[in-house]
C-alpha cells in the first residue's frame, strides 16, 4: 500500500486506457482517487472498479481544453477527498485528434489543438495543484504521462513531440522552484503501448522494432506512475522514467 492515505486526482482520460489502469493502480495502492474523464460513464466505471476492489474513488466529468473545467476538477478533488497529494495528468496524443502529416503540411489550427490537449492543460492543472500544495503546506507530487517522442524524432507527429518535450521542461522547472516546499514533478515517458486509441491494428510492424519484442501494457505505465507518486521516489524530481521496451537505446543495426 505505497499510497496509503494519499489523495490523488487523475485528470484527462482517467476512465480509459492508461488512465483507467492508473486509476485502478492508485486505488489498489491505498490512495483515495478522483477520476476525471470527458466521458462521465467512463469516469463512473473506473471509480466503480476501484470501489469494487475495496478502495475509495469518485468520478467527475470535465474537458481539459476548458480552463474553467480544469480548475473545477482540481477544486472537486480538494472537496471530495479533503485535499490533494498526487496529481496525475494522462490524456494526450496526436493521431486521435488531428491527422499525422509532415511538418510543412500541418495546419496552424491542428498545431494549436495538439498544444491544447498535450501541454496547455497540463500547465493549467500543474499551476492549480501547486497552489493547493502550497496552501496545504504538506508538499505534493505531480506525475505526467509523457512519450519517448519528447526526446526522439517524431516523423509526421512533430507537434506531439514538441509538446511532450515541453512536459519535461515543465517538470524540471517545478523541481527547481518547489523542491524545498516538498513538491515534486516527474514524467512517465511511454513508448508504444497497447491501447485502443494509440494502436489501430495488431501492432506487428511496431513490435519488430522493439527490443523486448512486444508492445507495452497500460498497467506497466500505471505502475511507473505509482512509483513516481509514492514516497519511494521521494528523492526523484524533474526526471523522466522511460518505458519503451528498449527502443530509445537501440542502435540502427541488428
Amino acid at each position: 500500500m505505497r499510497l496509503s492515505g494519499k489523495r490523488a486526482l487523475v485528470i484527462g482520460g482517467g476512465g480509459g486506457g492508461i488512465g483507467r489502469a492508473t486509476t485502478e493502480a492508485l486505488g489498489n495502492e491505498g490512495a483515495s482517487v478522483l477520476v476525471a474523464d470527458l466521458d462521465p460513464d467512463r469516469a463512473a466505471a473506473a471509480a466503480a472498479a476501484v470501489r469494487s476492489a475495496g478502495g475509495t474513488a469518485y468520478p467527475v466529468s470535465g474537458d481539459v481544453r476548458s480552463a474553467a473545467d480544469v480548475d473545477a476538477m482540481i477544486a472537486a478533488a480538494v472537496q471530495r477527498l479533503g485535499g490533494l497529494d498526487v496529481l496525475v495528468t494522462v490524456v494526450g496524443g496526436q493521431v486521435a485528434f488531428v491527422p499525422a502529416v509532415k511538418l510543412h503540411e500541418m495546419a496552424d489550427e491542428d498545431w494549436d489543438t495538439i498544444y491544447e490537449v498535450n501541454l496547455r492543460y497540463v500547465a493549467r492543472a500543474v499551476r492549480a495543484a501547486l497552489r493547493v500544495f502550497l496552501d496545504q503546506g504538506t508538499g505534493g507530487t505531480i506525475v505526467s504521462v509523457g512519450s519517448v517522442t519528447g526526446f526522439m524524432a517524431a516523423p509526421e507527429q512533430a507537434a506531439y513531440g514538441v509538446m511532450k518535450a515541453g512536459l519535461l521542461s515543465l517538470a524540471r522547472t517545478v523541481a527547481a522552484e518547489y523542491a524545498r516546499d516538498g513538491i515534486r514533478m516527474n514524467i512517465a515517458a511511454a513508448g508504444a503501448i497497447a491501447t485502443a486509441v494509440a494502436n489501430a491494428g495488431d501492432g506487428t510492424e511496431v513490435v519488430e522494432e522493439i527490443p523486448v519484442g512486444r508492445l507495452g501494457r497500460s498497467e506497466e505505465v500505471a505502475q511507473a506512475v505509482v512509483y513516481l507518486g509514492s514516497d519511494a521516489a521521494a528523492y526523484v524530481t524533474g526526471q523522466q522514467l522511460v518505458l519503451d521496451g528498449g527502443v530509445s537505446v537501440r542502435g540502427p543495426f541488428q
